[in-house]
């Protein structure tokens, strides 16, 4: 195994015991990087970023001055590009890791929502892969009984309904913003006090999740709105047996037709029900 210099040298030396935090780039996780790297949580050998290659161009921006504040290492690992992987699938009329599109029945406008796993896929596959990778252990191969991750996630006191139990044996997720009984607010304090610029919300452009207020964020970014009306278009063009209309917005609407200033913004948190708690934090 090839080792990418002494810093990671150093956390394959105890190998067999780990602490990896879960880093999604946004207000919460990287919070709590910056108080492991004060030494207000306990440190950890490194952080892992899954990368969808689909993020605002601002969270790889802050991903990089992140990477400059702190002494562990981060980790980008990543499944692919899942927004050219979904517009390949459609062109193709083959099958892809489905994001949770909003839907309109063509006949009746009856709206529902489709299965996201793009999570799983994107997100939390190739942060597993990368956990065995510097557990030393090969692709299929039994975890040894005496190896052992404690996988710090970045979910605050108000986003606990998102906590979950780890579906590995060797895994044990942990949730230092809970404990700690900081919310999303109490973080972005943090921050300020401690003259840390605002992270950015980290969720791929194109995320049926977004709030109307992360939507006109984006829209600020001529060239990433052009790009998700584009792909919003795209969706709707046909794909294998879907028969309803797909959207990017909860409306059911292209998404530049909606007003987001007029819209009812009623999703309360739609990330809580995202799996493992992966998204937007």
């Amino acid at each position: 195994m090839k080792l990418n210099g002494w810093r990671e040298l150093k956390y394959f030396m105890n190998k067999n015991n780990l602490r990896i935090l879960s880093l999604g780039a946004g207000v919460q996780s990287t919070t709590l990087a910056l108080m492991i790297e004060k030494g207000e949580v306990p440190m950890v050998q490194a952080a892992i970023f899954s990368d969808t290659m689909a993020e605002p161009k601002r969270v790889y921006s802050h991903l990089d001055w992140l990477e400059k504040q702190l002494s562990y290492p981060i980790y980008r690992v990543s499944k692919g590009n899942l927004k050219q992987d979904t517009i390949d699938a459609i062109n193709n009329n083959t099958r892809v890791a489905m994001s949770p599109f909003f839907t309109r029945n063509k006949e009746t406008g009856k709206k529902g929502m489709m299965m996201r796993q793009c999570t799983q896929d994107y997100k939390i596959a190739p942060l597993i892969k990368e956990i065995r990778r510097l557990l030393g252990v090969g692709y299929k191969k039994r975890v040894p009984k005496d190896s052992h991750v404690t996988q710090l996630f970045g979910i605050s006191s108000d986003e606990v309904s998102r906590m979950r139990t780890a579906p590995k044996k060797y895994l044990t997720y942990t949730y230092p913003l809970v404990d700690l009984k900081m919310s999303r607010l109490d973080c972005l304090d943090w921050m300020k006090k401690n003259k840390y610029p605002k992270p950015p919300r980290s969720a791929c452009t194109f995320c049926p999740f977004h709030s109307n207020d992360e939507w006109k964020y984006i829209k600020e970014d001529k060239n990433e709105w052009e790009e998700v009306v584009e792909f919003d278009k795209k969706i709707r063009e046909g794909w294998g047996k879907v028969k309803d209309n797909l959207y990017l917005h909860r409306s059911g609407k292209p998404i530049n037709e909606v007003n987001f200033e007029e819209s009812k913004d009623d999703q309360l948190n739609l990330f809580e029900n995202d799996c493992e708690g992966q998204c937007g934090i």
